[in-house]
């Protein structure tokens, strides 16, 4: 190969990797927005009775990839999509540290203040959310601050809490856990907050359950009581590649990633999520608002 072949080839390759760090950098985390859409029908679903519901995961606020104002435009098209529930299902605060500035709580709840659904908005909290405050670097309040943020803007909080909801004189029961990272108490070492015994306790009769929790982890343990767990957490890998995948579960100390998964007919939905952590990237794995309509025909599992 001729020297000036190989320097073509080379700036050729530079522009390539230049062009795909802008991409997984710029567009895709900060420009992206798909609307994933499942319909399932999972074990001990009464029929007849048909949920639609809208998911939100893993947020982390922050200037400039997660302002309030892009915060409000995703609860705007959350609301777009008319569901009768919303559930939000943690990690609001920052990730990273490659950031302007912090987006305050009080800024983002009064963003997602806007959110509408005739059955309610529901939430829990994730490991960031207990972990530091509105960003890495500024300290841990007990997730209060985040608490106080979903409160004001009329979300209600479940923490190891279990409440009925009904539809058409239909109900069922949404139980939403503690998160599983919560605490640290040593150097790596959490404690976690989730009571999935106790939680469970709370449910009266015989009526389905919705779970949920930001962790997939807990899937191990359901029981097939609960008809369907929902989380977030992984952000579906955050950089979609073969190689990637080992790495993910490894880093995560999780079995799933990603989408509809079915086991031993327990069902579980992982979200991709909105924000980022850890770096500010996202590559073949954009964020994602999750409409999930409960009841009907059965979409084949991702796993």
């Amino acid at each position: 190969m001729s020297r000036r072949l190989f320097l073509q080839g080379a700036g050729g390759l530079a522009l390539a990797t230049a062009g795909l760090g802008s991409y997984a950098v710029l567009f895709e985390p900060v420009l992206r927005l798909n609307v994933t859409s499942y319909r399932i029908t999972p074990p001990r679903w009464p029929a007849g009775l048909t949920v639609k519901a809208a998911i939100l995961a893993d947020v982390h606020a922050c200037e400039p990839w997660m302002p309030a104002s892009r915060v409000r435009g995703i609860a705007n098209l959350t609301n777009d999509l008319a569901p009768d529930i919303i559930f939000l299902l943690g990690d609001f605060s920052g990730g990273h540290r490659f950031v302007t500035g912090p987006v305050m709580p009080e800024e983002w709840g009064e963003a997602l203040s806007i959110l509408k659904a005739p059955l309610g908005v529901y939430a829990v909290l994730g490991n960031h959310d207990w972990w530091h405050g509105p960003l890495p670097s500024m300290p841990a309040d007990g997730a209060e601050g985040v608490r106080q943020a979903l409160r004001f803007a009329g979300i209600e909080v479940l923490e190891n809490k279990s409440l009925r909801v009904s539809k058409e004189g239909q109900p069922f029961w949404i139980a939403g856990l503690g998160d599983q990272l919560g605490e640290f108490v040593g150097p790596r070492q959490t404690k976690s907050l989730a009571d999935l015994p106790g939680t469970l306790a709370q449910v009266e009769g015989s009526a389905p359950i919705i779970l949920l929790a930001h962790e997939p982890n807990i899937f191990r343990s359901i029981p097939d009581r609960v008809s369907l767990t929902l989380c977030g957490h992984t952000h579906g890998g955050q950089v979609n590649l073969p190689l990637t995948e080992d790495f993910v579960r490894r880093h995560f100390h999780v079995d799933h990633i990603y989408g509809h998964i079915v086991e031993k007919k327990r069902h579980m939905i992982i979200s991709a999520g909105l924000g980022t952590s850890n770096i500010p990237v996202r590559f073949n794995r954009p964020p994602e608002i999750v409409h999930l309509t409960i009841g009907g025909a059965t979409v084949p599992s991702q796993s």
